[in-house]
């Protein structure tokens, strides 16, 4: 059990090192969009598809036996958990490029649209890593499989957001997004909630994670890399599905 947790930690440290150290990599921030930013959205989102989404199947059996009176009037509760996670980020995205449009091209972002979008991507980060302590992440090859994922994830996620709020985001944004997962591994420690919540809380960071990165991979104008994308994802699915079989 203790080296697991030593893992766990070791992996908190490398999502909160991934938004500490992405902004050096500054060829991948390049249009059209670099194959490797491509391959790591592919990775995540088969993550999500081979290995989130049946987990997603066990939570409807949670959910399904539970006696929450809201629940019982909900007949795919979790899987709307997971469409308002995506529908939640979507909302997010929307109102970031219409406030993106409404500036000049290197303007940092108002204060109060930058914070929202950041206070929202910290929650994200925290979910994130409090799950390293709960859920399915209770083997190792689960858990190393988990931080590969997400540390790709985050890469993604952090390109996306030195695009939106430049300079704003290198001086403070990453620096909050960083420090989440560890505290979100720390209150993983400390509280444990039930399995109804674990299976709700995997099912919201499931949609958003699959929102997070399709709106980096399909608009035009990122001219995205359909091969290295595909390569991820195939890639990844093989790799979870011999863990599995194993």
């Amino acid at each position: 059990m203790v080296p697991l947790l030593l893992v766990s930690f070791i992996a908190a440290l490398a999502f909160a090192a991934v938004h500490v150290f992405a902004g050096r990599l500054r060829t991948l921030g390049r249009i059209p969009r670099s194959g490797w930013l491509s391959m790591a959205g592919g990775v995540s989102v088969a993550y999500v598809f081979v290995h989130l989404l049946p987990e997603l199947a066990e939570g409807q059996e949670v959910m399904d036996g539970s006696d929450m009176w809201l629940l019982s009037y909900l007949e795919h509760h979790v899987y709307l958990l997971a469409l308002l996670g995506l529908a939640a980020f979507y909302g997010l995205e929307r109102l970031i490029k219409k406030h993106r449009r409404d500036l000049p091209e290197h303007q940092e972002s108002h204060a109060g649209v930058f914070w929202l979008h950041i206070a929202a991507f910290a929650i994200y980060n925290g979910l994130i890593g409090y799950l390293l302590m709960h859920g399915e992440n209770n083997r190792l090859s689960t858990l190393v499989l988990y931080c590969i994922a997400m540390s790709l994830h985050f890469l993604v996620n952090d390109f996306a957001l030195q695009n939106d709020h430049k300079d704003l985001f290198r001086r403070r944004g990453r620096w909050l997004l960083a420090m989440m997962p560890l505290a979100g591994w720390a209150s993983g420690l400390v509280i444990e909630v039930s399995e109804l919540a674990v299976s709700a809380l995997t099912a919201f960071v499931g949609g958003s994670i699959i929102l997070n990165v399709l709106k980096e991979e399909l608009p035009e104008e990122r001219d995205s890399r359909f091969s290295a994308f595909l390569l991820g994802a195939v890639g990844y699915s093989l790799l979870l599905l011999g863990f599995q079989s194993t």
